[in-house]
């Protein structure tokens, strides 16, 4: 995928982004070949540096332990309907019997790995301890700063994703505020992908717009710089999208779109803050099935685990959920919906290879 049409302005807070991703991945490369030393743009700040070393870190650990199971993923995401939420036990018997993971019971992943299916497509990585305590305390932060749109978020009934009976407080009743919000630059409603203009999201329409960006810039540039290791092909789908995102805001006149792009730091279009809330198995159809979704978890919990029962997988911390643990418990989910690639005119990226994914054109 050539990158030369992409146009990121500097004034863009996804400008120190690239450069974040950039030096990332020359790290994971050099550490995997035996190069030289990478040396980081002055224009990455002492925290960040720190944390891409120690994601690159995580990363080649990860590289390292692939495990392998004998499903064809591919073709295993073709036999779900967009109507499969994951919640009808008796279908997913049914599914596992016909694309089974090739072992037997639950295989519990408690390190650093690669999940690979017989084509050598990369399904998933595990990266426990990727996350350096500066980002993880401003996660919280930021979570905090959300607080009053966590709490506005849950409802007494309907969809479990804001349904009262998912969530509860933290610990000693001093921990995040229980919750679930979602920010994005450009966001559609729900049946109106190809009706109208996407917006800005909720709750980056209020006056603290601009501190919420700034607050979640640095852990937004370091699930980017795992994303341009991971799958370079959706890294650079996901900034091109934005690109003609900021294009498109411009000569449209979008309302809020253009300054909200100015400070917006992830490459991927779409951030779920969760805070305290048990989540069923599910999945999430809005996503891209090529394109990974990056889940990041921070908290005093334990004994908590995110289970992919399609997979026969479970990990310690495709349909997945989070079992309740003790203590405050907060996630970031990262992803792409594909109706804003199709808005900016983004082609479908692929599937992650083990094979061509690591080394990627800058």
């Amino acid at each position: 995928m050539s990158t030369c049409d992409i146009k990121i302005w500097r004034t863009w807070a996804l400008a120190i982004t690239h450069e974040a991703g950039a030096y990332t991945e020359q790290k994971f490369n050099a550490e995997k070949t035996g190069g030289e030393p990478v040396i980081p743009s002055p224009n990455l700040d002492t925290d960040l540096v720190m944390a891409c070393d120690r994601l690159a870190d995580v990363l080649i650990k990860a590289y390292k332990n692939p495990i392998k199971i004998q499903i064809d993923i591919a073709r295993y995401s073709k036999l779900i309907s967009p109507k499969n939420t994951g919640h009808n036990e008796e279908k997913e018997e049914k599914l596992l019997e016909r694309c089974p993971p090739g072992h037997e019971g639950t295989k519990v992943v408690d390190k650093p790995a690669t999940i690979i299916d017989v084509s050598g497509t990369i399904i998933a990585w595990y990266l426990p301890d990727a996350l350096t305590e500066t980002t993880q305390k401003e996660i919280r932060a930021a979570t905090d700063l959300l607080g009053p749109s966590l709490e506005k978020s849950v409802k007494a009934d309907g969809n479990w994703r804001y349904n009262q009976e998912w969530f509860k407080q933290g610990s000693e009743n001093v921990g995040s505020t229980p919750g679930c919000i979602n920010l994005s630059p450009a966001w559609f409603q729900q049946g109106h992908e190809n009706l109208s203009d996407p917006e800005v999201s909720a709750s980056l329409k209020g006056p603290s717009s601009e501190n919420i960006l700034k607050a979640i810039a640095r852990p937004a540039a370091i699930a980017s710089a795992a994303l341009r290791v991971m799958h370079p092909q959706q890294y650079f789908a996901g900034l091109r999208a934005l690109s003609h995102l900021g294009d498109k805001a411009v000569s449209k006149e979008l309302p809020q779109m253009p300054e909200t792009l100015q400070y917006w730091a992830s490459v991927f279009n779409s951030l779920s803050i969760i805070s305290n809330r048990e989540t069923p198995n599910h999945r999430d159809h809005l996503s891209i099935p090529e394109c990974f979704d990056i889940l990041t978890t921070v908290g005093n919990y334990s004994n908590a685990r995110m289970s992919m029962p399609s997979l026969q997988l479970e990990f310690r911390i495709v349909r997945h959920g989070v079992d309740g643990g003790e203590g405050d418990r907060i996630a970031w989910a990262w992803y792409m919906r594909d109706s804003v690639h199709i808005y900016a005119g983004v082609p479908s990226c692929g599937w992650a290879m083990v094979e061509g994914h690591i080394l990627s054109t800058v």
